[in-house]
């Protein structure tokens, strides 16, 4: 992608979020791919006339099939407090899921331990004790099901490579289109039916909190059929999952 194609949720002295289309990679890597930083980097050095290169400090990161909020670091204050608040788990992230079939209960908390697989690029759950394996936790709230799958909103409460994808699995509901973790069918673009909807941390330099939220993917497949069945459970806290309305606001 390049800078004219990308979108931005938000943006000041230090932060920038934009939004990851699916099968966009964040940061380079073997394939020489065009980037998500790249195309930042390119957006912000037109916009104020940088001579040079830009800084952009990468904090977190998100799948290559996976669309949603992409927080970048502005400034190298930004990046290593940014990054500490990652690392220490105190940055809340939202996300939506469609799965296969209908999980049950309809809400809950998913605990395990994941070991990633470096050289088939992919995560496994294992027992504890295993070298290399880390816990996995995850809370998640069905939101409704029609047509053999299921809306599922997660908030991630560690950070494990591939964790919602390896976790929803787990228990029998792959996300749609996500073959590499058993899904029945693929989706167009190499694309997995998750996104990241809300991101919520402290501002680096101001006693504030910044949330940045999105809605979903222009290739979505919910609801199925076009209909849009009601939400199975009560409206969700922090503590749990949380339905809204994909707005972006700061607070």
């Amino acid at each position: 992608m390049d800078a004219r194609e990308l979108t931005i949720l938000y943006e000041d002295n230090h932060l920038l979020a934009v939004y990851k289309p699916a099968g966009v990679l964040a940061q380079g890597d073997e394939t020489g791919d065009p980037t998500l930083i790249d195309a930042a980097k390119a957006w912000l050095k037109d916009k104020y006339g940088k001579p040079g290169k830009v800084f952009l400090g990468l904090v977190h990161r998100l799948d290559r099939p996976v669309a949603g909020v992409f927080l970048f670091a502005k400034t190298s204050k930004a990046a290593s407090r940014l990054a500490a608040q990652f690392r220490e788990g105190k940055v809340e992230k939202v996300y939506r899921a469609v799965v296969e079939g209908s999980p049950a209960p309809v809400e809950g908390t998913l605990r395990g331990y994941v070991v990633k697989d470096e050289a088939e690029r992919r995560s496994r759950l294992v027992e504890a004790g295993t070298p290399g394996a880390r816990e996995a936790v995850l809370d998640y709230c069905v939101l409704a099901s029609e047509g053999g799958t299921s809306l599922v909103e997660v908030i991630p409460k560690t950070g494990r490579s591939h964790q919602i994808r390896v976790q929803l699995a787990g228990i029998g509901h792959p996300i749609v289109g996500d073959v590499k973790y058993g899904a029945s069918e693929s989706l167009a673009g190499g694309a997995i039916a998750l996104y990241a909807r809300e991101l919520r941390v402290a501002h680096p330099t101001r006693d504030e909190r910044v949330e940045i939220a999105a809605g979903p993917p222009p290739v979505w497949p919910w609801p199925p059929g076009g209909e849009r069945p009601a939400p199975r459970c009560r409206p969700p806290t922090l503590g749990g999952c949380r339905r809204s309305s994909g707005r972006l606001s700061r607070r």
